[in-house]
């Protein structure tokens, strides 16, 4: 922390700074704090200030564009190794889904049982109901774990069915 100059007459030095004299006191803790004398003087004082500012400002904002310049050179290779570590993250996700999931695939013809849902439930079958209707005969796939069923006449169901469904029916 800096203490405030003070100005006292047995401590005062005359010094020429670059064609502007210059007292200089001693501040409370040891330092000696330089103030311009004369009419002027101040001014001229602070326009050397301000130069030497506005230089050491220019150089900071040349070393800052230089630092940024860098920077942008590198988001490419940043953004890469994220992209790398995205995908593995992916792979690693899929993997353990993989290793637990019980994937169930039907063949055409094969016959299963289709999960009884609210809007297939019989009316008064209550708690004690079938929770499986069917056989049905798988007659296509028609997406990924996505099948079209038929009866045991050859008629369609109006919609599609999910695997999750769906179960194998044995005879």
């Amino acid at each position: 922390m800096s203490m405030p100059c003070i100005v006292s007459a047995s401590t005062r030095e005359m010094f020429v700074f670059g064609g502007v004299t210059v007292a200089i006191h001693e501040v409370g803790d040891g330092h000696r704090c330089p103030l311009p004398q004369g009419p002027g003087k101040a001014e001229s004082t602070n326009k050397v200030i301000i130069q030497n500012l506005k230089k050491k400002l220019e150089d900071a904002n040349e070393a800052n564009n230089e630092a940024l310049r860098v920077k942008l050179d590198l988001l490419e290779e940043h953004r890469d190794l994220a992209y790398v570590r995205m995908v593995a993250q992916k792979q690693r996700m899929e993997r353990y889904y993989n290793r637990r999931a019980n994937l169930r695939y039907f063949k055409v013809e094969d016959l299963v049982l289709r999960k009884v849902t609210q809007s297939t439930w019989e009316v008064n079958t209550g708690k004690l109901g079938s929770t499986w209707e069917g056989p049905y005969r798988v007659s296509s796939l028609t997406g990924k774990g996505s099948y079209e069923l038929e009866n045991q006449d050859g008629v369609k169901l109006p919609s599609n069915w999910n695997v999750t469904h769906l179960k194998r029916y044995y005879c």
